[in-house]
């Protein structure tokens, strides 16, 4: 009897470092395309321009660039939306709605992976986004790298709620059923990597 409880101890702590370990990889890669996306989404909201317009903006900056910033920051919900919607023939209307929705979709997708579960949920995704938002609007405001429009972070925030559902019903139980396999099929692994040589 203790042989076989032995075995069962050692079987389970097999699977278990088999299920670590591939979790373990599993949350370094998504680290690390986490961490590209913030890069690709600051790169593209925020520095966006040439070199050559950075470089005039910082050397003709001042205090009045906020003064500037706040004269035309759009601090009324839903005002550029419904702009956007009533002149949708003459302005690039479909980039700028639905681009600032695609951007953060991702953000609601990723992480929920990186934080604790009880981090992870619906709302504090959704508070994390808002922030993440937050600073790139309130950036753009005070920089003069852009500016200021509460729609952006609406719209932002909405996109992290989409890739929040996307997370919750679709990649979560796809990521679980594919780690579920690798280690109920240990065998396989091997075969295929034979197979492959």
């Amino acid at each position: 009897m203790e042989w076989y409880a032995d075995t069962g101890r050692v079987a389970a702590r097999s699977v278990y470092g088999r299920k670590k370990k591939a979790a373990g990889r599993t949350e370094l890669i998504l680290k690390a395309v986490f961490f590209i996306y913030i890069a690709l989404v600051i790169r593209c909201l925020i520095f966006k321009y040439s070199p050559e317009h950075f470089r005039r903006i910082m050397e003709t900056w001042q205090t009045g660039v906020i003064l500037e910033g706040l004269d035309t920051a759009n601090f009324t919900l839903f005002k550029t939306i419904k702009m956007y919607l009533h002149y949708y023939e003459q302005m690039n209307s479909f980039e700028n709605l639905f681009g600032n929705v695609l951007a953060f979709v991702p953000f609601g997708m990723l992480l929920p992976f990186l934080v604790k579960k009880e981090r992870g949920d619906f709302f504090n995704t959704l508070g994390f986004a808002f922030l993440f938002s937050l600073g790139i609007e309130v950036f753009q405001l005070f920089s003069g790298f852009g500016a200021f429009d509460v729609d952006d972070i609406l719209l932002n925030c909405v996109g992290g709620m989409a890739g929040y559902i996307l997370f919750f019903f679709l990649i979560r139980p796809y990521i679980k059923y594919c780690l579920k396999k690798r280690i109920k099929n240990p065998k396989n692994r091997g075969k295929e990597k034979q197979n492959s040589i």
